[in-house]
């Protein structure tokens, strides 16, 4: 535990002013109201300098603060959510000052870009004013460590910019998955941010530092927990998900090419057997996962209806191909060897299992179900050869009942999948598409959770919950970088 608190770094932060030409220091009574916009999302603290006009106050200011990252949650009443997310996450504060003229800041940190302040009531006698503004900025990424990213196509830098933005603010002392809401380190977006990460900030020793995290805080029988709590001490949450833990593995692997760092695959080794060893305790006697009601939450995608168990195979050999790299690495040859052995069986397993020879693509689960997260997961776990990778992937895009992607998470796996494919230019469309379809909404960073058919669609009840800078979200920055720049 000692040696991951070590690593991970300190929080910076940066004095953020409003744009300029806003009218915010006009006089405020009673029931008014007026908004500020800081130009950009940021993580971090508002102040204020507040004064007065007519007679000196003679009583407390009450005020409501909102926050946010999309000006479409200031449309939305906290009053009127019913999702199955805590609403004590809503970005929303009423606060009494008692002493005016002076200066003010809100205590609790926001993910935002905007902020609203709605005058609740105040004193007859005299008007409120907001002579400054500003926002104290946190994040642990260094700007002056950014590589830059060079390509003619204006909107792939401008899509670039926008995941570098993300990252950013999700680079706090962790990895946070999203800083409106969560705020934590999941495993899953761990490791898309790593992989960002080695292309833009290169700060690796966060990396080593997250993954020591969660080899120190396993659950009890030792597998991975889905996410980590930092304060008030580090401790592993109660959240386990078949795929995260095992994305482990494939995380330290990424880690491990990137680095060069030979010390930290000795020191996790135990770790990724441990998540091997309970993934292989969730296959059959046919040499295939169980179902979802069996092995518990395998997350793949924010879709109710997603059957997940051809997906899990699928992360089940894409995990233990990193694996069985990291056993000859570390000098574990006969231990190699019989991975490797297993994984041959549940691969042939996966392709007998699941392929339907008349259709042309992957199926899930007793009632056959039809998705692109079978087909993605099918492919990555190598179950088929590239070119009939790239046919499946794209028999799925024909097929109208197949359930689609919804996050930005799965449509990162999907872009793998692709160029794993050799479909570089098919991959740079779907970018284009998916990322660049948040940018004309104007995104300043990418959201958890985008449906280019439904761009208000929420898994939690109601979008005033939705994150809108979101670590999953951050992969252009990884794919742009690797493949597609222009040096």
């Amino acid at each position: 535990m000692s040696k991951a608190l070590r690593l991970l770094p300190e929080v910076k932060n940066t004095v953020v002013h409003p744009n300029e030409g806003q009218e915010y220091s006009k006089p405020l009574g009673k029931g008014d109201s007026v908004r500020i916009d800081f130009g950009r999302h940021l993580v971090g603290h508002l102040k204020l300098k507040l004064g007065y006009t007519d007679s000196h106050p003679d009583a407390p200011v009450w005020l409501k603060f909102s926050f946010a990252e999309n000006l479409k949650e200031f449309d939305e009443d906290v009053e009127n959510y019913n999702g199955w997310i805590c609403s004590a996450w809503v970005q929303q504060e009423q606060v009494h000052v008692d002493v005016v003229p002076g200066d003010y800041e809100l205590p609790r940190r926001y993910s935002f870009r905007y902020v609203k302040i709605d005058v609740l009531d105040i004193s007859s006698k005299f008007n409120l004013v907001i002579e400054e503004a500003c926002a104290t900025a946190l994040s642990s990424a260094d700007e002056s460590r950014l590589l830059p990213y060079s390509n003619s196509d204006k909107e792939l830098v401008k899509i670039d910019r926008i995941a570098c933005n993300t990252l950013h603010d999700c680079m706090q002392k962790v990895f946070e998955d999203g800083p409106k809401r969560d705020r934590r380190l999941w495993m899953g977006d761990l490791r898309l941010q790593a992989l960002a990460n080695y292309e833009t900030y290169q700060m690796n020793d966060m990396v080593k530092g997250c993954l020591y995290l969660f080899a120190a805080l396993p659950m009890e029988n030792g597998q991975v927990g889905a996410c980590v709590f930092l304060e008030p001490e580090p401790e592993v949450d109660d959240t386990v998900m078949f795929d995260y833990s095992l994305l482990f593995i494939t995380a330290l692997w990424d880690y491990y090419k990137h680095t060069n760092d030979r010390e930290a695959l000795e020191d996790l080794w135990d770790t990724v057997k441990t998540q091997i060893s309970l993934g292989i305790k969730q296959v059959g006697e046919d040499n295939v996962v169980k179902d979802s009601d069996i092995i518990g939450w395998c997350f793949l995608d924010w879709s109710l209806e997603l059957n997940k168990q051809a997906g899990a195979q699928g992360v089940l050999l894409y995990a233990m191909q990193s694996a069985i790299a990291i056993a000859k690495e570390v000098g574990k040859n006969r231990e190699a060897e019989c991975l490797f052995e297993t994984y041959e069986l549940y691969r042939k397993a996966a392709r007998l299992k699941f392929y339907d020879e008349n259709k042309g693509f992957f199926t899930s689960g007793a009632d056959k179900q039809v998705s692109y997260a079978s087909q993605v997961w099918m492919v990555l776990g190598n179950v088929i050869e590239p070119e009939m990778g790239l046919e499946v992937l794209h028999n799925v895009a024909a097929e109208k009942d197949a359930v689609e992607m919804v996050t930005p998470y799965i449509y990162h796996y999907y872009i793998e999948a692709l160029l794993k494919c050799g479909a570089k230019d098919e991959a740079l469309a779907v970018m284009k598409n998916y990322w660049g379809g948040m940018a004309e909404l104007g995104a300043d960073t990418f959201w958890e959770l985008y449906n280019p058919k439904n761009p208000d669609e929420s898994p939690y009840g109601g979008t005033i919950v939705n994150s809108y800078c979101h670590a999953w979200s951050c992969a252009p920055a990884y794919f742009l970088r690797r493949y597609y720049s222009e040096k």
